[in-house]
């Protein structure tokens, strides 16, 4: 079911990589905290299908990211699927620059374990268990040169980092995020929709406009063009990220992402947010 699968790809897609990075570092940004733990709810309509938790710790220039989730549609008994996903790097002047990225999926019988590995700002190692075998006529195959300068999933889904602008500013929309997960080189085009207030069931930290952003997914490599899930996301004109600005700092998280389907409205939405100090796996 192409819905559930997006909500579960939330993990590296729609959580991931539509909240973007402004470039410029953590330290110019000033967070005081070294560690912020997030929930978000993934739904499908007025159905819940389970939670996703986050945590991205800073030490330094070096951060780490990890990020959980199990899902499920009438309590299991038609689907289930669970995900766990991990990123490190390093903070640079032009912005996040990742060295490893871990996603273990598990739906059914069906299970995948996949790592990227990064150096020199480019990919340099990927592995796939278990390796499926590909047809290449059937995908647009990937050059080196398409995987210099791009996010993993999870470093580029989980913040922006804006030293100046109020809250609420949509120049924050204004980019182009460069992702590959591993398989799929794809591009996500952010554009500046509207601004928005939080609404009731925010996390108390929270206040304040946020910024809504329109955002186009753009397939460049790794992909089948006649897939009809792929033909879906890139003609959809309707996926939206919500970007509230956290306290006291000048760093944005994805409050909420919309998806429309065929099925209903997906959504994953922030209902719990702590930030302090501690390790990424406290």
């Amino acid at each position: 079911m192409l819905l559930l699968r997006a909500c579960v790809v939330a993990l590296a897609t729609l959580l991931g990589a539509w909240g973007l990075w402004h470039t410029g570092s953590v330290a110019a940004a000033g967070p005081s905290r070294d560690q912020i733990r997030a929930t978000y709810r993934v739904d499908l309509s007025a159905l819940n299908l389970g939670e996703l938790h986050l945590t991205a710790s800073f030490n330094g220039s070096a951060y780490e990211m990890q990020a959980k989730g199990k899902f499920s549609l009438i309590t299991g008994m038609l689907y289930r699927a669970s995900g766990k996903s991990m990123s490190k790097g390093e903070w640079s002047k032009r912005g996040p620059r990742p060295t490893r990225f871990t996603l273990n999926f598990e739906s059914g019988s069906k299970k995948e374990q996949r790592e990227m590995r990064f150096a020199n700002g480019a990919v340099s190692d990927i592995s796939i268990v278990p390796r499926k075998k590909q047809n290449p006529r059937r995908r647009v195959p990937v050059t080196k040169d398409q995987l210099v300068n791009v996010l993993d999933p999870l470093t580029a889904a989980v913040l922006s980092a804006r030293a100046d602008g109020p809250a609420g500013d949509l120049k924050i929309c204004e980019r182009t995020v460069p992702v590959f997960d591993g398989q799929q080189r794809f591009d996500l085009v952010l554009k500046p929709k509207r601004v928005d207030s939080l609404g009731n069931g925010a996390p108390d930290a929270l206040s304040g406009p946020v910024a809504v952003c329109q955002v186009r997914y753009l397939p460049i490599a790794g992909y089948r063009p006649n897939h009809s899930g792929v033909k879906f996301v890139t003609e959809n004109e309707d996926i939206e990220v919500w970007l509230v600005r956290l306290p006291n700092t000048a760093l944005y998280l994805p409050y909420r992402v919309v998806m429309p389907t065929a099925w209903g409205t997906g959504s994953v939405t922030l209902t719990k947010l702590k930030m302090g100090t501690g390790g990424a796996g406290d």
